[in-house]
């Protein structure tokens, strides 16, 4: 058996330790079920998103080259 070292901030694990002890698991319990549950569907279980930009951001975004970005769905076409 293998281990797996990962590093996190201390606020994020505190509270990932608590999640997981209401739930009647580790982090070490929930860290495994993300695997197997990674392998048995050959891709991660959720889907990814990230943070909505704010009101500023977006201003911010469009003053850069007169744009006009009202959602993240529209910024995302960026990176595509």
């Amino acid at each position: 058996m293998l281990t797996i070292q990962t590093r996190v901030n201390d606020d994020l694990k505190i509270k990932a330790d608590a999640l997981f002890k209401d739930m009647g698991l580790t982090t070490t319990d929930a860290v495994r079920m993300f695997l197997m549950q990674c392998v048995n569907l050959g891709q991660l279980p959720f889907v990814p998103t990230g943070k909505k930009p704010n009101i500023q951001t977006l201003a911010a975004l469009n003053d850069d080259n007169d744009n006009t970005y009202t959602n993240i769905d529209e910024l995302s076409e960026l990176w595509k």
